[in-house]
């Protein structure tokens, strides 16, 4: 199924289980099954058939910003509404809003071959900004709790500059180990330049 959201410049399309994807009034709805999740454990050798999460993904041109405000239904621990970066079978990363296992918390996830996994801060209540931006092969997750001032969570790389600028983004939503959760998006804005500072909260 595509999906056309008007502040993104790019159709989106569906991938993994139904997520029941529904843009209306300038918010973007998702849905996670009971025990959807996407994440290949470093402990692991495969990433099983089952451990696949909704996403709804299109592909930018050039450098970019995708900002959303993420609202998450949490009901059970590992919840999260997630930007989305994806680049091969097993090069992705996930900027997540997640409960963690007990509090809301930024947590980010990079996939080469197997994931990894780390917590950044802690955010009271059930919505907070994220932002995911790349220039080159290099991408980077900021998060805000009020829209306007960024926190710096991470940069990477991912694949070479060929492959990063094919790269597939957008959004998650994901419920590893609970009975399924709704996520939310709004304020979605689309930016077509790198962040003028990682640090300095612009």
């Amino acid at each position: 199924m595509d999906l056309e959201i008007p502040p993104l410049p790019f159709p989106l399309r569906t991938y993994g289980p139904d997520g029941h994807w529904s843009y209306e009034d300038g918010v973007l709805t998702g849905w996670a099954g009971p025990r959807q999740d996407r994440f290949v454990p470093p402990t692991g050798s495969s990433l099983e058939p089952a451990s696949d999460a909704p996403r709804l993904l299109g592909a930018p041109d050039g450098d970019f910003q995708l900002i959303a405000r993420v609202t998450v239904g949490f009901a059970a621990a590992f919840d999260a509404g997630v930007l989305y970066v994806h680049v091969g079978d097993r090069e992705w990363a996930k900027l997540c809003f997640e409960r963690s296992p007990d509090e809301p918390t930024i947590c980010t996830v990079v996939t080469r071959g197997h994931s990894d996994d780390s917590n950044a801060f802690v955010v009271p209540g059930s919505s907070v900004w994220l932002r995911v931006s790349r220039t080159g092969s290099a991408f980077a997750f900021h998060a805000s709790t009020d829209g306007s001032t960024w926190t710096f969570v991470r940069i990477f790389s991912l694949g070479d500059e060929k492959s990063a600028s094919s790269a597939l983004i957008g959004f998650l939503a994901q419920s590893p180990v609970g009975e399924g959760c709704v996520v939310t998006y709004d304020h979605i804005e689309f930016r077509t330049t790198w962040p003028k500072g990682l640090r300095d909260g612009s």
